[in-house]
């Protein structure tokens, strides 16, 4: 059912674990990269810390997948640790990247041609943003001053993100989603859901295991509104193949029949907007 393009996200930042800040960065980046025919196999997430870091990095080489995609820790300040964890993690030196330079002195005078800056001064805390693992290409943020990082090591892809949403998403857009629509090899995602009233998900257990069992390239997943107690819940059904059309005749083939199968222990059904 799934891509054999699989995809690790590590998300970076000590506001993530005290849950002062919410974790919309993974959410987001697995929900796009899902769409486009790959798989998110995992998404770990850190604290601003090195040896974390930089084990967290290690640990997902190990399981080889395409691309590794962290978030956060690219900034100016003390806490912003996530290249030199790489570094660590690649057994690579952190150097200063003529190209990454000039898009950060680029970016400030800009800021200075808005009238929000007096004038250009990069001090060590602007260039610590440019100093990127050896071997490593910035990509351009078309919304901030810390550059995106490219990393080809050992046949994994490493791209790391800044933390701010809107930065994120720009980079991703403009750099990342041509190489994984690349890597996609054309794989579509298509997906269904159907809102199951009168039934316990108890109840739907069996009916989904049947339904998978009869369409394997299509998988069901269960998510009850509120409780087992409250017969209300979704069924979201999806798959991946090479062809749209093929795509969407085994997702209705799948409904049809756990549709039909839910109509006769009196379940109701009716689709849902996704």
């Amino acid at each position: 059912m799934s891509s054999n393009v699989n995809v690790e996200i590590i998300s970076i930042g000590n506001e993530l674990l005290i849950g002062k800040i919410l974790n919309t960065n993974a959410h987001w980046l697995a929900k796009r990269i899902t769409s486009l025919g790959l798989s998110v196999r995992r998404i770990t997430v850190i604290g601003d810390d090195l040896a974390e870091i930089s084990s967290a990095i290690r640990d997902s080489i190990l399981r080889r997948p395409a691309f590794i995609i962290t978030t956060g820790g690219l900034g100016p300040t003390f806490d912003d640790k996530t290249l030199e964890g790489v570094a660590i993690a690649t057994n690579r030196d952190l150097e200063e990247n003529k190209e990454a330079l000039e898009m950060i002195r680029r970016k400030y005078e800009e800021y200075v041609a808005e009238g929000l800056m007096e004038s250009v001064e990069l001090t060590q805390y602007r260039v610590k943003m440019a100093r990127l693992p050896k071997g490593a290409k910035p990509l351009p943020n078309p919304l901030g001053t810390a550059p995106g990082v490219l990393l080809e090591h050992g046949g994994v892809t490493l791209i790391m993100l800044p933390g701010v949403p809107e930065e994120m998403k720009a980079i991703f857009e403009e750099s990342v989603l041509p190489l994984l629509r690349k890597a996609a090899g054309g794989m579509i995602f298509y997906e269904a859901s159907l809102e199951v009233a009168g039934l316990y998900e108890s109840d739907l257990a069996p009916l989904i295991e049947e339904v998978m069992r009869e369409n394997p390239y299509v998988y069901i997943k269960s998510h009850p509104k509120v409780s087992e107690k409250v017969r209300r819940i979704e069924l979201h059904l999806s798959t991946t193949c090479s062809d749209e059309r093929t795509a969407k005749q085994r997702i209705e083939r799948a409904v049809m029949q756990i549709s039909s199968l839910i109509s006769e222990r009196g379940g109701r059904i009716q689709p849902m907007q996704i």
